[in-house]
């Protein structure tokens, strides 16, 4: 074992020298990937059985009513959905559409200085700049009214970050939060998740920055109180100013804040333990992400954030027998009159999960089906800051019946672009994909049907993800999914990933929706074999080479 150890660095060294760029690096890492889970999607290699795809996805209940039509008990054509996961009935009036990046960061800052109860906040990472210092002064203050206040407080303060995106640097994520930590100790939790996948010889040898590739905590929620953001954004400077990302929120949503709120624990108690002094602690009897057996690990993470959707799905089935077909079922005038003046649900929220790290793959099961289950006639919106889907994802888009318009960032607008090292030509790598796709849709003439769009905008970058479905013959979505995953091979396999799909039959919410889809798609341009003829779009041979065995990492 010390041999190897010795050797380790050499080969390292050796490694980094094969390419131009030091891309040994990402070559190692490729191989790294075979061992890791790329046999999955070997197993999906596309064949002739293409067409099929629809057929070889999960069978799910056939829905007889009209086309998105909602009956009065909640029933339907994505009922399905709540078999795997608890469903939320609320109104549409609790549901708004963020359009910006400072309409985000401004809406957090007034939420958090309101907050009584609770905040939560999970991300990949907090930044270190002026504005996100803003957000850390907001919570210092709530935090120090909460004990001035004339009656005790029990506002508590929970942080979720990855712990290797968090601790990158001398300045990171865990020395902002250091001192609201050291002054309110009983109020204020810290968790950096760590992947059990980054362990042994490995983390020794991977250096900073590069590590982040073998897993991360994804998640990106933004709770207070009974109020909740859904985004894809993360704490960060850029993500407040000229970064695009999506953004929802969720007003008084009680159910829905109790679920999000336990989900944050429960990845937060088989998370590392931020400490005063800046080390790092696991949870009493917790089996440790790299120290500790992984197989023991994995259990006890599955069984605890499992406990948390089963147990939300198993309130919310009581919930829904109690007011639909309850023997004491009151009519809207005799809950109104009794002093409840909640309106009746007309949209539904679904949480999607996905730790295949921990053996939980609800979010691609449902997206999968999704895609599967979309018939000719239906379009579908599907938007990622890195185009880069997995083979699953891209057998369904190219052998299903739905129209697509799949949106990406353009080369200048990726978030890599003029990055220094092996970052700089993540741009290219995706371009690289994203010609070999579109190469793929000419060949099986599917031009007509799946169609890609580049966006740009000059000073800005583009990181939104997710996904719009408009039925066969409507013109506004009735379905949206809203997140932290990318439909990637990272989103897939190696992330802690959360988002919502949102179901509904209000017109005004399908009209938010719809805005929010054109807004982003208005400033794209569509992709043609000329597009790849541009300057910009021109690959290295060694970029080339080196995509196919580093694009299960990013």
């Amino acid at each position: 074992m010390a041999a190897a150890a010795a050797a380790g660095p050499v080969l390292w060294r050796r490694l980094l020298g094969l390419l131009p760029g030091r891309p040994g690096l990402a070559a190692l890492l490729g191989r790294l990937s075979d061992r890791l889970g790329r046999n999955r999607d070997r197993r999906r290699r596309r064949s002739p059985w293409l067409l099929l795809a629809p057929l070889l996805s999960p069978a799910v209940p056939q829905v007889t009513s009209p086309p998105c039509c909602l009956c009065p008990e909640g029933v339907h054509r994505f009922q399905w959905i709540r078999n795997l996961v608890p469903e939320f009935g609320v109104s549409s009036s609790h549901v708004r559409v963020l359009a910006s990046p400072a309409e985000f960061f401004e809406l957090m800052k007034g939420q958090i200085k309101v907050a009584k109860r609770r905040v939560v906040m999970a991300s990949l990472y907090l930044g270190t700049g002026p504005l996100e210092q803003e957000l850390v002064d907001c919570l210092e203050s709530t935090l120090e009214k909460s004990l001035q206040a004339k009656f005790p407080s029990d506002l508590k303060v929970s942080i979720l970050l990855d712990f290797t995106r968090g601790s990158r640097g001398r300045k990171n994520s865990r020395t902002m939060l250091l001192p609201l930590l050291q002054r309110f100790p009983e109020q204020v939790r810290v968790s950096l998740f760590h992947t059990p996948n980054l362990r042994g010889l490995l983390r020794l040898l991977i250096p900073e920055r590069f590590n982040e590739t073998i897993g991360l905590q994804h998640i990106k929620v933004y709770l207070f109180d009974n109020n909740i953001i859904l985004s894809g954004a993360n704490l960060s400077d850029s993500y407040f100013t000229n970064r695009q990302d999506r953004y929802v929120f969720l007003q008084d949503c009680p159910e829905i804040a109790d679920f999000f709120t336990e989900l944050v624990d429960a990845v937060g108690d088989v998370s590392l333990q931020l400490q005063g002094d800046d080390t790092v602690q696991v949870v009493e009897g917790m089996v440790h992400p790299y120290k500790g057996d992984r197989a023991a690990y994995c259990r006890a993470a599955n069984k605890r954030v499992m406990d948390v959707i089963n147990s939300a799905r198993a309130r919310q089935q009581v919930l829904h027998a109690q007011t639909f077909h309850g023997d004491s079922l009151l009519t809207q005038e005799d809950a109104a009159a009794a002093g409840d003046r909640r309106p009746a649900p007309d949209t539904w929220i679904y949480p999607l999960i996905q730790m295949k790290p921990f053996e939980i793959q609800i979010d691609e099961i449902v997206t999968e089906t999704l895609l599967t289950e979309a018939e000719r006639g239906a379009k579908v919106y599907l938007t990622t800051g890195y185009f880069n889907l997995t083979q699953a994802y891209m057998d369904l888009v190219l052998g299903t019946r739905a129209e697509y318009q799949i949106l990406l960032a353009s080369p200048e607008v990726n978030g890599f672009f003029g990055a220094k090292g092996v970052a700089g030509a993540i741009p290219a790598a995706y371009v690289h994909i994203e010609r070999q796709f579109y190469r793929e849709v000419c060949s099986l003439g599917q031009q007509e049907r799946v169609q890609l769009q580049e966006y740009w905008r000059r000073g800005w970058t583009f990181h939104a993800k997710g996904l719009w479905l408009y039925l066969a013959g409507s013109s506004l979505p009735c379905l949206t999914l809203i997140g932290s995953p990318n439909f990637g091979y990272r989103s897939v396999h190696r992330d802690l990933e959360a988002q919502i799909a949102i179901v509904t039959e209000s017109r005004a919410l399908q009209q938010q929706l719809h805005q929010e889809q054109e807004q982003l798609y208005l400033r794209s341009g569509v992709v043609s074999s000329s597009t790849f003829e541009q300057p910009s779009r021109q690959v290295k041979l060694w970029v080339k080479m080196v995509t196919p065995l580093i694009k299960n990492f990013f």
